[in-house]
């Protein structure tokens, strides 16, 4: 199941109380006082995992907290720190406060780490307030409570590729042709209801993920069909890879359909590189083997024709891009 959106409540520890207390020891009738500090709380942080994919987890577990710190002790003893809590998400996990819709992190790279409740402070003991003349104090402060908060969490997928089409244009039989992955397929539009991925090679060292996001139908910049739920993911890919199926009436026009879907829903995303191809080249009518304009290359994912020069031709775009970093 893939899970691209889920809120969760986070709860940082508490501090630590301070100790009162005094020293008794042995011919030593007043002694001084001697209460520590308390711990400090837990914070909760999320840390990007890359081998996670989706926020399946969250669906089912909401509230996270750290541990709170432990009370001071006497002999000026501080109590330990609250043990911090780590979530652990998918690259490309953009965090927002839940109730006012602040962007709090924008977690891409592997690795890194977002503090997003800090831990409560710890209260002083007794020993911190002795002065010279205030001897024997009895006063000591209680830990401060932890941040709470509820955040939302959203994925966009971080792929090389993003592939893009109407419903039934032929994306997932083409990710299983290029991929090891084993989307859903069958001849009916919307077969492909969640965002799939998959890792194509090129060659013996060379490769990239590639992202088969459910077909867009017009308004989809709208959310119509399944509009905004899956446009956001091909906001991250370095490539797109547009598909239109040779066997309609007008291709050119379907592929312009594409683009204003787009250009609707982020106009940055026709800034991307942009490789356009005609599928299954199988059902071409007769007599119609030409290219129309704008479109490089005419494939059949189920005889195999064009994936070879597909392949070299996604590299030849691709490889400048990862290169550049």
């Amino acid at each position: 199941m893939f899970v691209d959106s889920a809120t969760i409540h986070v709860h940082a520890g508490k501090g630590g109380n301070g100790a009162m207390s005094f020293r008794r020891e042995k011919y030593v009738p007043k002694g001084g006082p001697d209460g520590g500090d308390g711990g400090r709380g837990g914070n909760v942080s999320l840390k990007v995992n890359p081998a996670l994919r989706t926020l399946l987890d969250f669906r089912y577990q909401h509230q996270y907290r750290a541990k709170n710190g432990s009370p001071g002790e006497g002999r000026n003893r501080t109590g330990r720190d609250g043990d911090s809590l780590v979530i652990h998400l998918p690259p490309g996990t953009m965090v927002f406060r839940a109730d006012t819709g602040e962007l709090l992190g924008d977690l891409v790279d592997a690795g890194q780490e977002l503090v997003v409740a800090k831990g409560g402070r710890p209260g002083r003991g007794n020993a911190r307030f002795a002065t010279s003349t205030i001897r024997a104090p009895r006063r000591w402060e209680e830990g401060e409570p932890g941040e709470e908060l509820a955040i939302r969490l959203e994925l966009k997928l971080i792929a090389d590729i993003g592939l893009v089409g109407a419903p039934n244009a032929g994306k997932s039989t083409l990710l299983s042709v290029l991929t090891d992955a084993r989307p859903k397929i069958a001849d009916y539009p919307f077969t492909t209801l969640t965002p799939n991925l998959g890792l194509t090679r090129f060659g013996q060292w060379n490769s990239a993920l590639i992202a088969d996001i459910p077909g867009l139908i017009e308004g989809a910049h709208r959310g119509k069909g399944l509009g905004h739920d899956f446009l956001k993911h091909i906001e991250r890919t370095r490539l797109l890879l547009m598909l239109v199926d040779c066997s309609l009436p007008d291709p050119p026009k379907e592929y312009n359909s594409l683009r204003d879907e787009l250009r609707l829903f982020n106009p940055r995303l026709l800034d991307r590189p942009i490789v356009a191809i005609l599928t299954k080249s199988d059902l071409r009518p007769e007599g119609n083997e030409s290219l129309p304009a704008g479109f490089e290359l005419a494939i059949s994912s189920v005889t195999g024709d064009g994936i070879p020069e597909l392949k070299a031709l996604l590299w030849d775009r691709l490889a400048p891009l990862l290169n550049a970093g």
